[in-house]
Formats: structure tokens, sequence, C-alpha cells
């Protein structure tokens, strides 16, 4: 509640906080559009692969010459997480390998890391957040996207006192999406190629929120970091606006649809038939709470809470999130009260890359948001030897797969692999 606070007082006392960005892509930009703003919150340095984008973004999103003159414009992340002048360092490249490699030079030199690349957090989180604090430093989600979200509501509930039922967010889903590729993906966002391409839009990043994979991650990034359950067979994506969120969102023996409680779930904006749900949550997030007593169950219903025919469940929620406009948050919580705005403490789940169609020995599959594989969110007990969707990126086909076929770490050629060392290190550890 005294955040802000907290930065006009480190400004005043000529130590404003300074952070490090890495990534000037959407995410990046939506934060540096509101930097100029917040006292006591200054940009030290920028990594981009292409400097002359990092630039043109600052100018975009209003910044004047005096200030991007001000700020270092580089072309390499791990060379800005051992700068001098950066306390909290923010890996936003959305690649994995990049983003642990980012994360952990910024932790061996001593800075605080704010993880926007959930793609990264998924796959070695928790190992990051134990190297984080033993080096003394925060290792953080990214505050407004929509795992750090749900985790602030999840603490809020357990802070309160309720039992979590379920935890997630609304996104727009159909089955057939999964086969998605990025050939065919303006035509679902209501755009023509040529429109998307003068926007500078990205169709495989795109078409990864859109096949399920990018639900997929933030689903297993919030059970890693809240100790809640990933759903037996992956998500169920029921069709769901918030004033069901309740009844839904509750244990199957009681007339919902949860495998049990304490689950992660993501719920469609659309039926199945395609009509859109009534009063959706395709942009925000959720948690359903559980009553403990019946005291609390009468006041669920006393002071307006909607709740399922028990009376016991009840629903919380958030109808949007801002991403990058709200990333400041964990920027100044890692560095001034040195908290996390969430972070992974154990594996709980994996993102299992799943192939789109038939594919053959020796293809090589390209990825999250690509022609051949979607991810699958998965418990670790079911999924230890699958290949993560974070490690499906260039790397060759031993075998032929099947359509729909979960691929195995097996199934593929990782060679002298650094982050599958660590990702097999980590699943090797949460069996223990």
């Amino acid at each position: 509640m005294n955040l802000a606070r907290l930065a006009a007082e480190a400004e005043d006392h000529g130590r404003p906080v300074r952070a490090g960005l890495i990534g000037a892509g959407k995410f990046g930009s939506m934060f540096l559009a509101q930097v100029p703003t917040i006292r006591g919150l200054s940009v030290a340095a920028i990594a981009d692969l292409d400097p002359d984008r990092a630039r043109s973004a600052c100018r975009a999103v209003g910044w004047d010459e005096e200030r991007i003159d001000a700020t270092v414009i580089l072309d390499d992340g791990s060379a800005l997480a051992g700068r001098d002048d950066v306390d909290v360092v923010i890996e936003a490249t959305g690649s994995p390998r990049a983003g642990i490699a980012h994360a952990r030079a910024a932790i061996a030199a001593g800075k605080h890391v704010v993880m926007v690349n959930v793609e990264a957090d998924v796959l070695v989180g928790p190992k990051l957040a134990r190297e984080a604090a033993a080096a003394g430093v925060v290792y953080s989600m990214a505050y407004g996207d929509q795992p750090a979200l749900v985790a602030e509501m999840v603490d809020w509930a357990r802070a309160a006192g309720f039992s979590v039922a379920a935890a997630g967010k609304g996104t727009k889903y159909l089955p057939a999406y999964h086969q998605v590729t990025p050939e065919g993906v303006w035509a679902h966002y209501g755009l023509t190629p040529e429109e998307a391409r003068r926007a500078g839009m990205n169709p495989q990043m795109f078409n990864s929120f859109l096949d399920g994979t990018k639900s997929a991650i933030e689903m297993v990034a919030i059970a890693n970091a809240c100790g809640l359950r990933v759903p037996s067979g992956g998500l169920g994506f029921p069709p769901c606006g918030v004033d069901d969120l309740a009844m839904v969102l509750r244990p199957r023996e009681l007339g919902g649809q949860l495998q049990g409680r304490g689950m992660v779930e993501t719920i469609s904006s659309l039926e199945r038939d395609g009509r859109p749900v009534y009063r959706d949550l395709r942009w925000g997030v959720y948690v359903v709470l559980e009553a403990t007593n019946d005291y609390a169950a009468a006041c669920f219903r006393q002071y307006g809470l909607k709740v399922d025919d028990t009376g016991r469940f009840a629903a919380m929620y958030k109808p949007f999130h801002l991403i990058g406009l709200e990333l400041s948050v964990s920027v100044l919580s890692a560095a001034l009260r040195r908290e996390a705005t969430g972070s992974a403490r154990m594996m709980r789940g994996t993102v299992a890359a799943v192939a789109k169609r038939a594919l053959k020995e020796g293809e090589m599959l390209d990825g999250e948001g690509g022609y051949t594989v979607w991810g699958k969110a998965l418990p670790l007990d079911e999924a230890r030897d699958a290949l993560p969707i974070g490690l499906a990126h260039r790397v060759k086909l031993l075998r032929n797969i099947a359509e729909g076929a979960v691929l195995g770490l097996a199934d593929v050629s990782l060679g002298e692999d650094t982050v599958a060392e660590l990702y097999r290190a980590e699943v090797a550890a949460a069996g223990r």
C-alpha cells in the first residue's frame, strides 16, 4: 500500500531504483511507457539484439531524445546484467535459454531479477529462485502478467484464512485451436496478414496465445509458485463466465468440473459451439474460495459474493491485466521491499510438447506457437520424461511421432544442452 511513497522517498534521498531491461518488445515497451511518470524509478540500460529497435521503441512510447541519450542501449543482455548502474534486471526476451542465462548472470552479479520470461520460469524457476536467495537477491514474477496477479490473489485468499479451490485466468479457447499454425492465426484475431505485418505483430508469438501453449505455461507457473495442482491429462478450458466461477470451478463430487481442490485452470470465453460466454473473463484472472466454517460462508452471502448452491464456494476476480503497464510494481517491490510479486517454489507441473500433426524422423521442431508442436500442462508425475515446450525449438526428431502424441526427451537430439541438464536436475529433485 505504500510502494509509491517508498519510491518517492528513494528519489528524495538520491537513490532511485535503477532498472535494466533486456528485450524491448511489447511487454518491455509498455513498461518503458510508464517510467517517466514514476518517481523513484529510472531505466539505466536497455539490451536488445537490435539496439535500433530499442531506440525506436523508446520513441514510440513517448520518450524524448534527452532521455534516450541518457540511457545505455546495447545488444548484450549478459553485459547489462553485470552493470554497476543497474539494481533490478528485467528479463523480457521470451527465449527460455536466453532468459535463464541472463537471470543467472544477474544473480551472480548481485542484481534482483524480474522474470517476464515465463517460458524460462516453468523450466527451471525454482532453481533460479534458490540461486537468488543464496545470493541475497530477489527472483520475482512480473506483476501485470497473469501468473503474478493470480499469485497475489491466492496469497490474499490464504492470508485471509480461506481455502483455495481453484485459481487461473480466462482466454479465448476452442479444442480446434491446438492445431492452428502461424499461417492461419490472423483470421482468429480478425486481422489480415498484411494488417498484422504493418503492426509488427509476430505470428508465432500470437499463435502461442491461441493454440493453448501460453495458457499451459502460465498455469504451470502459477502451480509452481503457489503449490497448486495441475489437472491430470491437462487443462480442461471449461466455458465459464464470472457469475458461474464458484459453480463450475469446484470439485466434481460437488457438481463442478475440477478433479479436486487446489487446482489451476484456464476458463474459455467461448462455448464449445463457438458462442460467446456471457460475462466472460477473457482478459482477467480469478481465485475461487472455499469457506472453512459456516460463519464465513454466511458472510459470503451477506456481503454480496456470488456463491455456489452450497453457499461455501465464492469467487473473486479481476477482469483485466495490463501486463507491462504494471511491471514497475515488481521492480519497486524487489528493490525497496526485497519482496517478490510471486516466485517459483517447487516443480508441480511441466508443459509438454504435443505433436500438432504427424511428425517424421529428422524434422526440426519449431517450438512455442509454431507449426509442429503445442504445449500441454501436465502434472510432473505424469510427464517426467516428456519434452518440455521450452526445449522443443530447433531440435531434430529421432523418430516418427503421431499427431496428438506427447513427445519425450528421448525423442529428440539435445546434444550438450546445459538448459536441458538443469531441467532434468529440477525434475529429479522434485521427485525426492
